[in-house]
């Protein structure tokens, strides 16, 4: 169900507007999920689904990137933007502008290398960075750090159980039985791009019987518990965030800009299935 302004709204109605593919599967299951979908007004309601469709674009593009997966320990970065901590952590230089050092990391990926904890939340601040001013963005992450589920206050990010999956949420295929010697294989953060497809940083875009099957090659010999897919749904406070995005009028579209690098990379097939 989804409420609008104290409202009840009609999804086939909501369904109508000029939405694309992955939003209208955002808003058919609002409307068939049991929860209630609160949004405080109509604008609220758009800035969500635009959110959610940075999130989803956030992550292709972060994959046409060419970052790399490695662990904290053999983590790494560029030393112009960022400084890499001794836990495998990226630091924020001083004079480095926030919105210009997250757009780095798609512009220059074979500088980067990092786990999917991270990737999740550096796929969130992306998010955040086109869905509201860049100037706000500036401001409420100038001591931005990246490691993990570490964030900013001003990033706020909780995980509920649940099975109310959405295009745009954070989900965790757990592998219970993974081989000791890769513990970085103990499960897989993925986004959800919609239509059954979801980006896991270091596998890929697949389907959740794909994820599985990549997570069961990494469990310990002799292991007869497979992967799967947690109950828990991971996402940011939009509630939050609209407050940042009150003066903006971008309406549902996707105004990402990315170099014509990225564009030409996110436009070939970077599914691994």
């Amino acid at each position: 169900m989804i409420t609008i302004g104290n409202k009840v709204a009609s999804g086939n109605q909501l369904s109508s507007q000029s939405l694309s593919p992955e939003q209208i599967e955002m808003v058919e299951k609002m409307n068939r999920y049991p929860n209630n979908y609160v949004f405080s007004s109509y604008s609220h309601f758009q800035f969500t689904l635009m959110l959610r469709q940075h999130i989803i674009q956030a992550s292709r593009n972060l994959l046409a990137s060419k970052v790399k997966f490695r662990t904290f320990r053999t983590s790494y970065c560029n030393g112009q933007y960022w400084q890499l901590t001794s836990q495998g952590g990226f630091k924020l230089k001083p004079q480095a502008r926030p919105s210009e050092a997250i757009q780095d990391i798609y512009e220059n990926g074979r500088l980067y290398g990092f786990e999917c904890a991270t990737a999740i939340v550096i796929i969130f601040y992306t998010a955040v960075l086109y869905s509201i001013d860049h100037h706000q963005f500036d401001r409420l992450y100038q001591g931005l750090y990246l490691r993990d589920w570490q964030s900013d206050e001003d990033l706020p990010i909780y995980t509920r159980r649940g099975n109310d999956f959405l295009p745009g949420d954070c989900l965790y295929f757990k592998n219970p039985q993974f081989d000791p010697n890769t513990p970085q294989w103990q499960g897989e953060n993925v986004i959800d791009l919609g239509n059954d497809l979801y980006f896991g940083h270091g596998i890929g875009i697949k389907t959740a019987e794909g994820i599985v099957e990549s997570l069961n090659k990494k469990r310990s010999p002799y292991a007869t518990e497979s992967a799967h897919l947690l109950s828990q749904v991971t996402r940011i406070d939009d509630s939050y965030l609209f407050q940042f995005a009150s003066g903006l009028s971008r309406g549902l579209h996707v105004n990402f800009i990315t170099s014509k690098k990225i564009a030409a990379r996110v436009g070939r097939n970077y599914f691994s299935l």
